[in-house]
């Protein structure tokens, strides 16, 4: 079966929107979405490394990611404005992976692939480190919940739980990094942000809780995945931006039949 790449493509697509629905619901509750697309534009920093120092892609941008969540997290802890932050970072990360990109000449032929995703290439040992990836991140997400959405809706009550924002905070930022990791073969580095938004905002204008809304955004990204893989084949169309164009049709139509 796994010798199918249409089938390899699916799972590989079911896989990362496993993490994505619970993920994407405290990026929008937490409005975290330009910390999500700073983390992507860095990821280019880390296919590049990947390449120059012959290491797999998902170490290299799991490395990169992670690296900016971190030094992220202590920068705004010293004062500094999580804006300014993550626009210096993500800028610099970005320019500092093309610049790498420069000199590798491979790389830059298939560079493509690595900004808009190319989901029909994957391998089984990239599905290994997709579905690993995304069942840690969700484990992490089943662990943390309670005390994650508390912090998500009350810093002020979460402390006085006994819970430490910050540090929830920090721990949704290395899940963020994980899912950059490994969804960038997927859907690329611009695409990303997309995939964890879009199907949590369409599930909240129908979800009653937290749980329903990351159950809801988790299938909505299922039938996106499903949905782009099947424009992409008979409309022969990119798989990964074919894949977000499901999704924000889904958007579209909760926005209508949703009203709130």
């Amino acid at each position: 079966m796994l010798d199918d790449f249409l089938t390899r493509a699916a799972l590989a697509g079911l896989g990362l929107v496993l993490a994505t629905g619970a993920l994407g619901s405290f990026v929008v509750w937490r409005r975290m979405a330009y910390f999500g697309d700073s983390t992507a534009h860095a990821a280019i920093l880390g296919v590049a490394l990947s390449f120059v120092f012959s290491l797999p892609i998902y170490l290299g941008t799991l490395a990169v990611a992670v690296a900016m969540a971190l030094i992220v997290a202590q920068l705004t802890a010293r004062g500094q404005s999580m804006d300014t932050v993550l626009g210096v970072l993500a800028h610099s990360a970005l320019a500092l992976g093309l610049v790498g990109v420069s000199f590798v000449p491979s790389l830059r032929v298939g560079l493509e692939a690595f900004l808009f995703g190319d989901i029909l290439a994957v391998t089984r040992a990239d599905l290994a480190w997709i579905w690993a990836g995304a069942t840690a991140v969700l484990g992490l997400l089943i662990w943390r919940w309670q005390r994650l959405v508390t912090a998500s809706v009350n810093e002020e009550l979460a402390m006085a739980a006994g819970i430490d924002p910050a540090r929830e905070r920090l721990i949704l930022s290395l899940a963020l990094a994980v899912v950059v990791a490994i969804a960038i073969r997927i859907v690329g580095a611009l695409l990303i942000s997309a995939m964890l938004i879009v199907p949590a905002a369409a599930a909240r204008g129908f979800s009653a809780t937290p749980e329903q809304m990351a159950g809801s955004a988790t299938l909505i990204g299922a039938i996106s995945v499903l949905g782009g893989l099947w424009a992409s084949l008979w409309l022969d169309t990119p798989a990964g931006p074919s894949i977000v164009a499901i999704s924000a049709a889904i958007y579209a139509v909760t926005l209508v039949v949703c009203r709130k």
